[in-house]
């Protein structure tokens, strides 16, 4: 890396969640917006002049949250300052009352805070149609800004859950020109998760100044290979927001591909997170489509495969049932030759250049199951390696299986 300094070799795990990055706090309580009284109100406050970047739902239908936050961080160049988030309500489809209640939850933030309200950006998950307890959130909200400490981010990830079976939280760490870079990421999704974002929500704070067109092209890039790779269901949201924030002392430009590793690490982290613990899930499905012409193709087809029902139903059942592979990548309406392509599932070949050839179903079926059966995200991935000997370019989506659970869960979801 020059000048003869020595640097860790790899970004490192943090498993203590009260070592977060430099200069944010963060604050996670219950406010009685939940019937379940879990933590349902969060807040991220950075130090001035913290960079944030934002990306949201592609859906025609945007809750009221997410069109101020796209309204805040263009007029503000992406110098705000705060972030609150409430789970339980999804506030989309409110109409007026569900807008008005947004801004007047940012104003008395705000107001706690002495910070302008349009430095305070809002994101809500959680039933669409559903208003704000207002008076049982504003009521909450000095307790919630006295709590701020830069040790609580497991009560942030913990105050943004829904129908999660588990928090998502990933904390790194390294050596870089002589300085300790810490990045934090944090989300919830677990249903209506699809490419194109998902209904999720995820936030990354680095503790490295980064100016905003870098920044904003690093988080754009690894959402690419992250959240926009991942399916549970074929479902988005009205409310999917992924907001990256930076703020520290500024490095040297040549250092920079190293925090875009971090950052990636942990983007890729959490979108896994979210798609094994889609509702119902008991295994991560993980499709890796090689040799394709490009990058683009080749993330077309493994998110088609990954996102395929009958494929997740099959996996579910432990069936190799390698058509409707085949099947899901042939709908991409991406040309490829099928006598070119070289089908795995886990280390057993089904296909040697598009032709069947023998083997032992029942340890492919073995393995999944064992899958089915392993330890949370280490021996709990079904991998699919789809080769179209086309090309050096490669891509990876994830999914997970489709279970009884999974219907059981949402057609309860309401009621």
């Amino acid at each position: 890396m020059g000048n003869g300094e020595k640097f860790n070799l790899a970004w490192t795990f943090i498993n203590d969640c009260e070592k977060t990055p430099d200069g944010f706090l963060f604050s996670g309580i219950s406010a009685g917006l939940k019937v379940s009284n879990a933590k349902d109100l969060a807040l991220i406050l950075s130090p001035p002049n913290s960079i944030f970047t934002g990306f949201f739902t592609n859906s025609a239908v945007r809750a009221s949250c997410v069109e101020i936050c796209i309204s805040r961080l263009q007029e503000s160049f992406g110098l705000v300052r705060a972030i609150i988030i409430n789970s339980g309500q999804a506030n989309a489809c409110t109409g007026e009352r569900g807008l008005d209640d947004s801004l007047a939850i940012t104003k008395e933030v705000g107001g706690i805070l002495g910070i302008p309200d349009n430095q305070i950006l809002i994101c809500s998950t959680g039933v669409i149609g559903e208003y704000i307890p207002m008076k049982c959130l504003i009521n909450k909200l000095p307790l919630l800004v006295k709590n701020l400490d830069e040790k609580n981010l497991k009560s942030v990830s913990e105050a943004i859950l829904t129908t999660d079976l588990v928090p998502k939280r990933f904390i790194i760490e390294r050596s870089i020109a002589g300085r300790k870079v810490r990045i934090a990421g944090f989300a919830k999704g677990s249903g209506m998760i699809y490419p194109n974002m998902a209904t999720m929500l995820a936030f990354i704070i680095c503790d490295v100044g980064i100016e905003k067109k870098i920044w904003d092209g690093m988080i754009n890039n690894a959402m690419r290979s992250s959240f926009n790779s991942i399916s549970v269901d074929g479902e988005t949201s009205t409310n999917d927001s992924f907001i990256a924030i930076n703020s520290g002392e500024p490095i040297e430009e040549q250092y920079l591909p190293i925090i875009n590793e971090g950052i990636d690490l942990v983007c890729k982290k959490l979108a896994k997170s979210i798609a094994r613990d889609g509702e119902g899930a008991n295994c991560l499905i993980e499709v890796i489509v090689e040799n394709a012409k490009n990058e683009s193709d080749a993330l077309i087809i493994a998110r088609s495969i990954s996102n395929s029902m009958l494929v997740k139903a099959a996996i579910h059942g432990c069936d190799p049932n390698w058509g409707r592979i085949i099947a899901a990548a042939g709908n991409t309406g991406i040309q490829f030759k099928i006598d070119d392509v070289d089908l795995f599932i886990g280390e057993f070949q089904i296909l040697r250049k598009g032709k069947l050839i023998s083997f032992a179903k029942d340890k492919v079926s073995s393995y999944i199951k064992n899958k089915m059966n392993g330890d949370y995200l280490e021996n709990d991935i079904v991998q699919i390696i789809f080769n179209l000997n086309h090309g050096e370019s490669k891509g990876i989506a994830w999914g997970c299986d489709l279970s009884k659970k999974y219907v059981e869960i949402n057609s309860e979801y309401t009621t």
